[in-house]
Order: C-alpha cells, then sequence, then structure tokens
C-alpha cells in the first residue's frame, strides 16, 4: 500500500472513530433524558434492566453479534469479510464508549419534562450526526447501520427507510419485554418513539446540506469568475 493510500485510510478511520464516538454520545443524552434511549440500544438498555450477567454495553454487544450474523445471512455469501472484522472490533469499542459517555455524563442533573425533551431531541441530533459522519468515513460501520445498509442493497429500499422501520422494530421488542418482565415500560417511552421516527430524517436533513454544500462549491470551481 502506497505512503499516500495508508495516510488516506487512516484520515478515514479517524473520521469513523469521531463519528463512533459522537454517536456514543447521543445514546448518554437519550438514555440521560429518562424518556426512553435510542431505539438501536433500547433493547440492550431494557435486557441490562432485567439481568446483571452484562452491562448496558456488554448487552449492546451481544445485540452487535446478532446484527452481523444476519448480515451475512442476507449479503448470502458476497460478504466483505475483512469490513465484517473491523465491525466486529469496532462494535465492541462502541460498546464500552457507550459505557464511557454515560459515566461522563453522570454528574449532570435532569429536572424536569422540558429539560428531559430537550435532552432527548439533542440525543437525536448528536446520534444522528455520528451515524452520518461514519457513513461519510467510507470504511466500516457499525453492525446495526451495516445491517441496514445490506437489507437496502438486497431489497432495493432505501437506508433511511430501512433505519426507520428496524428502530420502531427495536422499540417493539423493547417495550415488550419491559411490559412482560417489569410490568411497566422502562428505556423505551415517547422519546424512543421520537428518536425512531426523528433519526432516519435527521440523517436525510444532514444529507441534503451536505449535497448543497458539495454542489456548491463544485459550482465555484467550474466558474470561478
Amino acid at each position: 500500500m502506497k505512503r499516500t493510500d495508508l495516510a488516506d485510510l487512516s484520515k478515514k478511520y479517524i473520521l469513523f472513530l469521531i463519528g463512533l464516538f459522537i454517536a456514543s454520545m447521543g445514546v448518554a443524552f437519550s438514555t440521560k433524558a429518562g424518556l426512553g434511549t435510542s431505539p438501536v440500544a433500547s433493547v440492550p438498555y431494557s435486557v441490562s434492566l432485567l439481568s446483571t450477567l452484562l452491562t448496558f454495553g456488554g448487552w449492546l454487544n451481544l445485540l452487535s453479534v446478532i446484527q452481523i450474523l444476519t448480515q451475512i445471512a442476507v449479503m448470502k455469501g458476497r460478504c466483505n469479510y475483512a469490513e465484517i472484522a473491523v465491525q466486529t472490533v469496532l462494535a465492541f469499542v462502541y460498546g464500552y464508549l457507550t459505557n464511557f459517555s454515560c459515566w461522563l455524563l453522570r454528574g449532570l442533573s435532569v429536572s424536569g419534562y422540558l429539560m428531559q425533551f430537550l435532552f432527548m431531541i439533542l440525543g437525536c441530533i448528536i446520534l444522528a450526526l455520528g451515524i452520518w459522519i461514519q457513513l461519510k468515513g467510507g470504511v466500516a460501520m457499525l453492525p446495526g447501520e451495516a445491517m441496514n445498509r445490506a437489507i437496502s442493497k438486497a431489497s432495493g429500499i432505501r437506508y433511511e427507510n430501512v433505519k426507520i422501520f428496524f428502530d420502531v422494530f427495536y422499540i417493539a421488542v423493547s417495550a415488550l419485554l419491559c411490559i412482560v418482565f417489569l410490568g411497566e415500560l422502562k428505556g423505551v417511552r415517547e422519546g424512543s418513539i421520537i428518536a425512531a421516527l426523528l433519526i432516519g430524517n435527521i440523517i436525510k436533513f444532514y444529507n441534503r446540506i451536505f449535497d448543497k454544500i458539495t454542489t456548491h462549491k463544485k459550482q465555484d470551481a467550474e466558474n470561478p469568475n
């Protein structure tokens, strides 16, 4: 590999890791809001309330393994297994980053429904930004997003719409677990539903803004006068 190619690849991974940390902060803000965590984290968070066998991040790692296996099944042997290996490593990094991000926010006090709602919206904006940055990095994706991408490619359905579907699915599973085993909703509330509908659309918004900026730059480069 040429030195320039290695430098370019390093920059892409740095960008991805930045996106990874930003996404983990989005999950932490959503959890702190207390109105239901982000959709993809709702199932691991609900299970962490039922069992102390693993931490929140640990259950998130287990979900990542399931998502990787689903991705392999959907692609039917057409997977890039080097990317799968990278996903596996980064998924575990993400699990620990999520625990770390929750620890960073441990001292914040969120009181009153308005503040909870603002924290929840902020969590959605941050999480969507983190996912979008990972997509733009172009070197790897977290298993959940990679699974959505694989299903999108295999089915022809837009990525954002696949994401919205699975976000709603995760919330439904989390709600069922909480009602059956806890008798009440914990970790999944109105904030989770809003996030399921909002995050995919925020990613669409980031894409539109990015496309407009790059189009303007291209036009300026072609027409300097």
